[in-house]
């Protein structure tokens, strides 16, 4: 039916509409209406467009008055064929979702993303329409949230970057080093998701499910061992936080601030020579072939999650919503299953396509250790709220604790 309408629309511009333009070039003189002709108009007069007395110029006036008059009709028709392809739509009362992600197009998550949409159309019968925007199309996580704040973007799959633009509780769960594996993690945000996505909604979005994309290493185009090996390098950052960038500066390293859309380029031209990020974001975007070498040990686990904004999540019909999320929170658990699931196989590629793996003892490891409890202080309260922070670091005691006394 909506095709219809409009085709009903457009067959009435296209037949009235030309004619209509067409009658601009009427020519009226002395009563008589004929159309002109390229020749005729080429063979005009300067002196038949003089005003005639006390009337104006009839021969110069009408055509521009029937010109403006037909401009006016066309405006009317493509109003009318807009009006009824928008009214069909909402007739039918269709949802279109705009989904953006950094995933790129082709890529595992991608596809899992796609997966999920076509559940969202399924279960709301046509009523969703799903728009996915991926390979950083729509712009870095952080122009990600500003579009779905100012409405052009609904939702997105965002890395911890995009999610602590919402709120900066998240990086409760991204203290470096603060995480031995993902149980720890894992026993961690089971208890202070619930809270972290109560945040998030009272700003504005709504948190559909938790993912993440493995542990995040160093990648560096020279050995790094030590913090004062990565001193010497061009460290990116994400742009957009001076807070952390300062962090960085004041324990004597040179971040970078860019958008994560341009750490390729910023490779190759030699303006990093270190990214953080997960071996799987090395592989699927070919960063290997500026960054040689993998810093053994795990910095933080790469999290991220699905995110819709509170205006979109609320125009979705109440009794579709729960299934939307539960198709969202499949989709995120999938995206985590993956990531853990081809860790060694990353790590395996990784060496294939000529990465050097650079081992660190436990005495670098602790140097490392200590560098990051100097700067906790400054991030507690600061940059991090302190009863986040305190909470994160007691329950993973608390995790830590249990699993050692199960493992007796």
């Amino acid at each position: 039916m909506e095709r219809e309408a409009r085709r009903r629309s457009l067959f009435l511009f296209l037949a009235f509409g030309s004619p209509l333009l067409a009658s601009g070039f009427l020519r009226i003189d002395r009563g008589e209406r004929n159309y002109m002709k390229a020749d005729q108009m080429k063979s005009w007069k300067r002196e038949e467009l003089k005003p005639e007395a006390g009337i104006g110029s009839r021969k110069l006036l009408a055509p521009c008055f029937l010109l403006l008059a037909s401009c006016f009709l066309l405006l009317c028709f493509a109003a009318a064929f807009l009006f009824s392809s928008s009214s069909s739509a909402l007739a039918a009362g269709e949802i279109v979702i705009k989904v953006a992600t950094l995933a790129p197009q082709g890529s595992e998550w991608h596809k899992i993303l796609q997966e999920m949409g076509a559940e969202w159309q399924k279960a709301s019968n046509g009523r969703i329409a799903f728009r996915l925007y991926p390979g950083g199309v729509a712009g870095d996580d952080a122009d990600l949230v500003r579009k779905m704040r100012l409405g052009t973007l609904d939702a997105g799959l965002l890395t911890v970057n995009g999610l602590s633009v919402i709120d900066r509780g998240v990086l409760g769960l991204e203290i470096p080093l603060a995480y031995s594996n993902y149980g720890e993690l894992d026993c961690v945000l089971e208890q202070m998701g619930p809270d972290l996505e109560r945040r998030m909604e009272a700003k504005g979005f709504v948190l559909l499910g938790w993912s993440e994309a493995g542990w995040a290493h160093f990648f560096t185009k020279s050995p790094v061992r030590t913090p004062d090996d990565m001193r010497k390098l061009k460290m990116f950052v994400w742009a957009g936080d001076d807070e952390y960038v300062e962090l960085w500066k004041k324990a004597g390293f040179n971040p970078v601030p860019l958008p994560s859309t341009e750490i390729a380029t910023a490779l190759q031209t030699g303006l990093v020579n270190a990214v953080t990020v997960n071996p799987q974001g090395i592989l699927l975007l070919q960063w290997y072939k500026q960054v040689g070498y993998m810093t053994d040990f795990n910095w933080a686990v790469f999290l991220g999650g699905i995110v819709i904004s509170k205006s979109t999540w609320e125009k979705i019909p109440a009794d579709i919503r729960p299934i939307v999320k539960q198709a969202a929170f499949k989709a995120a658990q999938r995206l985590k299953d993956f990531s853990r699931r081809t860790d060694k196989s990353d790590m395996e590629a990784l060496k294939k396509n000529g990465v050097q793996v650079v081992p660190v003892d436990e005495n670098t490891l602790n140097a490392w250790r200590r560098l990051i409890e100097g700067i906790l202080p400054q991030v507690r309260g600061s940059y991090l709220p302190a009863d986040i922070f305190d909470t994160a670091l007691k329950l993973r005691d608390q995790c830590r604790r249990r699993a050692g006394e199960a493992g007796k």
